[in-house]
């Protein structure tokens, strides 16, 4: 017997709607709830973000996955942070606050931080996998965490600890 469809088989709402959704999705879903509640600074932020990411779609010729997407968020972020103190240097509170604004709005498309247990672990993890036992095997140990912790971890502080790790 043939395999037939019935209307029940080709209608949307008989479909489960997959309740894991795309990072470009979400940014695009949150940026059409900031215009329906009129939240402007809200609105802004998620404009600046939908710009950097057409932006490297458009410099590099790819579409960007959710790592990528998390790479931008990232970059944007400790530009953000560069921005505070500079303003904090020059007395200028009021950009202070807006940028503050933008880095909450920012953060919120960032995965889960680890926590400094979860970090040591990943790091001795990595030492035992690459075998690195001197500041030379550094490289090493930084290329095999890197992709586990990109968004999750501060890379400069996962950088410092690697150090004191070898440093052993």
């Amino acid at each position: 017997m043939p395999f037939v469809l019935s209307e029940y088989d080709c209608n949307p709402q008989f479909f489960p709607v997959s309740p894991i959704m795309s990072l470009k999705a979400r940014i695009s879903d949150d940026m059409k709830s900031a215009m329906k509640a009129r939240e402007s600074s809200r609105l802004a932020a998620i404009r600046l973000l939908m710009a950097a990411m057409k932006q490297k779609e458009v410099d590099e010729r790819i579409e960007l996955d959710d790592a990528a997407i998390i790479g931008v968020v990232d970059k944007m972020l400790k530009q953000r942070r560069d921005s505070i103190a500079q303003f904090e240097a020059a007395g200028r509170q009021d950009l202070v606050d807006k940028e503050k604004l933008e880095m909450d709005v920012l953060s919120s498309y960032l995965p889960e931080p680890l926590s400094d247990a979860e970090v040591d672990a990943l790091i001795s993890a990595a030492i035992e996998t690459t075998g690195a036992v001197s500041m030379q095997d550094m490289g090493k140990v930084m290329g095999a965490v890197r992709p586990q912790m990109a968004g999750r971890a501060d890379m400069g502080a996962v950088s410092a600890r690697i150090k004191a790790a070898l440093a052993r």
